[in-house]
């Protein structure tokens, strides 16, 4: 069974760290995750789910906010763990996520630095050359923002905005959020759901006479 680490921050955009963990347990990966101190303020506030001290989301928790998913391949780790397995370049799974990473966590990773378990990981991972996905929700961007998104991609590193298209005729926010979602897996080599993959255009209806 694949693992996969996602990291939740403070930057806003939850509703895409619930379905990519949902969409992950559904194609059968074990998942690990870890929450940022910003990033339960954010959790809490967005999707009403709250964690422990050090960001440890309770099993009822989970099971609330992931629409009652089975839960035996998913584990909640705190935030200072960074001796949990996940943060060994011998235990990390398929791929590293941070979604969504806000513009603090990019640029620590950007700069080497760990001060807790999302950034370790996400250390680990470009050590390890390991797959590592970041989701940033953030606009405009500085110039800081964009220097340090580039010094990633240069690590090869997988920097992927949460900027949903709408060629796929959305009705919902979750058909924005799904999108999004479906691009995250495809970059670790894991093919989405049905609902989340490109159909193609629909036939065009005939044109008239005269009228292009």
């Amino acid at each position: 069974m694949e693992r996969v680490f996602v990291g939740i921050t403070g930057g806003s955009g939850h509703a895409y760290a619930r379905a990519l963990i949902g969409a992950l347990l559904d194609a059968g990966c074990a998942v690990d995750v870890a929450v940022t101190g910003a990033g339960s303020l954010v959790l809490a506030h967005e999707e009403g789910v709250a964690t422990d001290d050090d960001g440890r989301i309770a099993d009822a928790e989970l099971e609330r906010w992931l629409g009652g998913r089975d839960l035996t391949h998913l584990s909640s780790f705190g935030r200072s763990e960074v001796g949990a397995a996940p943060a060994s370049g011998s235990a990390l799974g398929r791929a590293a996520i941070i979604c969504p990473a806000s513009m603090g966590t990019l640029a620590r990773v950007a700069a080497g630095l760990s001060s807790n378990l999302v950034e370790r990981v996400a250390d680990v991972a470009i050590k390890e050359g390991k797959t590592l996905v970041l989701v940033p929700r953030e606009t405009p961007l500085s110039q800081i923002h964009l220097t340090n998104m580039l010094r990633l991609a240069r690590l090869g590193a997988v920097i992927l905005p949460a900027a949903p298209g709408f060629y796929h005729l959305p009705k919902s926010i979750d058909d924005l959020v799904d999108q999004v979602v479906g691009k995250v897996l495809r970059r670790i080599g894991i093919e989405p759901a049905d609902k989340l993959r490109w159909k193609g255009l629909e036939d065009e209806p005939p044109v008239e006479d005269g009228v292009e």
